[in-house]
């Protein structure tokens, strides 16, 4: 029995020790702090929803892009945080010109996010600060997009230059584009399995 107990424990500490040789060791872990997320929730499933969501969406972009957010993510926080109140105030302005009278609410803070895998890159799930724009009762499905760095709106070839000016790096760049995407995605897996063993 005892042998048997020595052998798991050798067991656990050798694949320990081969995970730990895998893990982010790059600064991947960053980029759960490094970025702003845009989440945008509709309030029902309904075609015309779904459509107006995207209507929303469109206005709150606007609108942020008006703000020209510094290429600092504390400082693009505090400004979206400061203009909440414009932000709301447009997604209103189209809920209304579209004869609808949802009520809009725009919340900023830190949200759970599922991996989600975009136009060319792709972010591991995790906690990211975010600017959720939740129209009516909030029960539809979803539309994201990264405000910080500004990638919304941002043509691929152009990417890697908005990550930089944000102060990424490039292996962080690497470690979020398709190219290098199976590579990481194990990463990744790999702490949230070490997470939850943990916990």
């Amino acid at each position: 029995m005892k042998v048997k107990i020595i052998l798991s424990l050798c067991a656990s500490f050798l694949a320990a020790y081969m995970l730990v040789s895998v893990l982010p060791v790059n600064g991947e872990e960053q980029i759960y702090s490094d970025m702003i997320r845009l989440h945008v929730i509709a309030n029902s499933d309904t075609d015309e929803d779904q459509a107006l969501k995207l209507k929303v969406r469109d206005a709150v972009l606007e609108t942020v892009e008006k703000m020209e957010l510094p290429e600092d993510k504390e400082q693009s926080e505090k400004v979206i945080s400061d203009n909440r109140d414009t932000l709301k105030e447009s997604a209103e302005r189209v809920i209304e010109e579209n004869g609808y009278d949802y009520s809009v609410n725009v919340e900023l803070g830190v949200e759970e996010y599922p991996e989600r895998e975009y136009d060319g890159f792709v972010l591991p799930a995790g906690e990211y600060t975010s600017l959720r724009v939740i129209i009516g009762e909030g029960e539809g499905h979803n539309w994201w997009c990264v405000l910080y760095p500004p990638l919304c709106k941002t043509a691929a070839e152009d990417r890697e230059e908005v990550f930089v000016a944000a102060g990424f790096s490039e292996e962080q760049y690497r470690t979020i584009t398709q190219t290098g995407k199976t590579k990481y995605k194990i990463k990744f897996k790999i702490l949230e399995v070490l997470e939850e063993l943990f916990d």
